[in-house]
């Protein structure tokens, strides 16, 4: 019998990524915000639509995405997962062209264990087939014919609509049981 299949996004859910964007923002435009004062809202509650999109601008230098900190407990229970599941690591990195690369190299620096068969950089993950899904994007899971689960994150505070996972261990409880 074949093993079930995990799909992870990156970008907030096994990478740190929303709080690079907010200490971008904090510096650039002199504010003081912290992932706290996001609760319950949207990025744009608090930003202007030009912080926001300058913030967005830095997304596309070269190097971003090298420098992220894993997720707390990630590395520990994905490698988990992987002992049981097939794991597969689905990220939309083709809207960042400068990511495909970095993103390879970060993915091997944390997660060697993970094969590069099963690294998926796409563009529209409605192709995924799996059984679950680990996102942080409404618009990824809406699409997802699985199990979706949302990693919360600074960005998706106001969404209620998929199960909602807050970190990696409450993961591990809900799939290695």
């Amino acid at each position: 019998m074949p093993r079930q299949r995990i799909a992870i996004d990156m970008d907030d859910v096994m990478a740190e990524t929303s709080l690079k964007f907010l200490k971008n923002l904090n510096r650039l435009f002199n504010k003081n915000l912290c992932v706290a004062d996001f609760k319950g809202k949207y990025w744009l509650d608090l930003l202007t639509i030009d912080e926001y999109n300058a913030c967005l601008k830095l997304v596309h230098e070269e190097g971003y995405f090298l420098d992220f900190p894993v997720m707390k407990d990630a590395v520990e229970v994905i490698q988990q997962l992987h002992d049981r599941y097939d794991v597969f690591v689905v990220s939309a990195a083709t809207e960042f062209p400068n990511s495909l690369k970095e993103k390879m190299i970060w993915l091997k620096e944390f997660f060697p264990f993970i094969h590069w068969k099963n690294i998926v950089l796409c563009g529209d993950k409605s192709i995924i087939s799996a059984d679950f899904l680990i996102d942080d994007h409404p618009k990824n899971l809406s699409t997802f014919l699985g199990k979706p689960l949302m990693f919360d994150a600074i960005h998706n505070q106001t969404i209620t609509e998929f199960q909602r996972v807050s970190t990696w261990k409450e993961i591990g409880s809900l799939l290695l049981k």
